[in-house]
């Protein structure tokens, strides 16, 4: 574990130009547009895969240098199995290579990876990278890197459902005692803090069955930026958009009116 130095960190907010106090603590990243990227340039749609992923590593760095708490990206979902065979094993092998290939930064940016999702479907030169890269970070102390592959929303309120109510019948639990904490602790991302911004590219506006639960008051940012066009420059203006929201949470500012939520 190296980990970035504290110049490093304050050297890059400062270049932001955001008061640490207006930036995001975490943000989630609906990764889009992949396809259409490719075929606008007649390519093959994995070549547009391909070409993402050189913008994950743009915008994971980059997160890291900031000091963000998290960063949650959205990369295959529970749906995405209706795909071609072609482009879903090309898929799957981009993935087990990018696990494979950021190790190096990964460690060297004190950053502690997570896979939340089912991992059940997924291949297991997948699982292994994932094991792999998930053990070795495990004692790193810096941002938690999320990847959310075979991943569906619904699923994993189920799941913490399934997992709770095993609890109660157990008797490890008491009905009354399940709260909100008790939801949270049960999901995938358990002991991740919850995202501040949610991104979507390619300028769809829907959440796309991600994070349902906690992204409950997550500010939500879309920009028609392909995926692989999306690059510091681009995140920067998401976090200065965040900057400038009015976050209320339900309540009120003196200059608010009472219809506001």
């Amino acid at each position: 574990m190296n980990g970035l130095s504290p110049e490093i960190i304050a050297s890059t907010r400062a270049n932001l130009g955001i008061p640490d106090q207006r930036l995001p603590k975490s943000v989630a990243i609906i990764m889009d547009g992949n396809g259409r990227w490719a075929q606008q340039r007649g390519m093959p749609r994995v070549a547009g895969h391909a070409t993402g992923a050189l913008s994950v590593r743009k915008i994971v760095t980059e997160a890291a240098r900031l000091d963000l708490k998290s960063l949650t990206l959205f990369g295959f979902s529970v749906q995405n199995w209706n795909r071609p065979a072609d482009e879903i094993d090309a898929l799957m092998h981009l993935y087990a290579q990018y696990l494979e290939s950021e190790r190096e930064m990964v460690m060297s940016h004190n950053i502690r990876m997570r896979h939340i999702g089912n991992r059940d479907g997924l291949p297991q030169s997948v699982l292994d990278e994932i094991d792999i890269s998930e053990k070795m970070s495990s004692t790193n102390t810096g941002m938690y890197l999320c990847l959310a592959l075979n991943y569906g929303g619904r699923a994993e309120i189920t799941n913490a459902v399934r997992k709770i109510a095993k609890q109660a019948v157990d008797g490890d639990i008491a009905i009354d005692d399940i709260n909100d904490d008790t939801i949270t602790g049960s999901l995938y991302t358990a002991g991740v803090p919850d995202p501040d911004l949610v991104v979507r590219t390619s300028g769809e506006l829907r959440v796309s069955n991600f994070l349902l639960w906690q992204i409950s008051y997550a500010e939500l940012y879309v920009t028609e930026t392909l995926w692989p066009d999306f690059d510091e420059t681009e995140f920067h203006k998401a976090l200065t958009a965040f900057s400038e929201r009015n976050r209320r949470f339900g309540g009120l500012n003196d200059d608010d009116d009472a219809n506001s939520k």
